[in-house]
């Protein structure tokens, strides 16, 4: 990786041609990349392909958060893993996996459940993407990211849909997370893959977008996302697009 943050390294140039030749990227989109730290929430279905797509796209950094480790039943959706993975902590082995996919990309690994009390300490980035599976986690992290300002980029699955939003509830037009979820969750209250099922490579569309959206949030381009609920249905299939408006009752960014 060149040390210079003014140019890219002629390595840089062959490996991100592809990104330098779109007009809406280009060399200041690949530095503005280069320059960011990404955090992500959950190295599991949805984790899995932000990390891989954001690494192949030269994040500078990024910060993996998940205390789990790789399960059989993992493997039908988390590609990264393979079966000798098995028991192994997701976080280091998808660390592994990322500098062999680009080793110019720096790596957090931080094996520990985020809470409510720690967010804050760990979220330090310019996106997060939250890819985790149950509500407590969500709302620590949405909460969190709304006090330092961090662009959200949330993503769930279930079955054969998925929903992928992007919040800045700071910004006095756009909505936060609790604008569309609300305080009526019980934050223990959310269907797992494991109860539910999910076709794997509903994970794979979701997490891609995901990582679509944080590079939108790094180098703008295009339309701007935020405030806008994007949902997929895998079985028709179909995309609806549904503009959140915020929420004036929000506790979190409500007047």
């Amino acid at each position: 990786m060149n040390t210079h943050q003014g140019s890219l390294a002629d390595e840089e140039l062959d490996r991100y041609a592809r990104h330098l030749v779109l007009r809406e990227i280009g060399g200041a989109g690949q530095m503005a990349l280069r320059r960011a730290t990404v955090t992500v929430i959950g190295a599991g279905g949805i984790g899995v392909p932000v990390l891989q797509y954001l690494a192949a796209a030269g994040v500078g950094r990024l910060r993996i958060i998940d205390d789990d480790v790789v399960s059989l039943s993992n493997l039908q959706r988390q590609v990264i893993y393979g079966t000798a993975d098995i028991g192994n902590s997701k976080a280091e082995t998808a660390a592994a996996r990322i500098a062999a996919i680009n080793p110019g990309v720096a790596v957090d690994v931080i094996t520990q459940r985020i809470t409510t009390e720690n967010a804050a300490e760990l979220l330090a980035c310019d996106v997060v993407v939250d890819g985790s599976d149950n509500f407590a986690t969500r709302l620590a992290v949405a909460d969190a990211a709304y006090a330092l300002k961090i662009p959200l980029v949330s993503a769930a699955i279930g079955q054969f849909h998925g929903q992928l939003g992007t919040w800045r509830g700071w910004e006095p037009q756009a909505p936060c997370y609790r604008c569309y979820v609300g305080d009526a969750h019980d934050s223990d209250d959310c269907d797992s893959c494991a109860e539910v099922g999910v076709l794997g490579a509903m994970t794979g569309i979701m997490g891609s977008y995901a990582a679509l959206e944080a590079i939108r949030c790094i180098h703008p381009f295009g339309d701007s996302q935020t405030g806008q609920l994007h949902i997929i249905d895998g079985l028709a299939p179909a995309m609806r697009t549904i503009r959140m408006p915020k929420d004036p009752a929000c506790t979190t960014c409500g007047a």
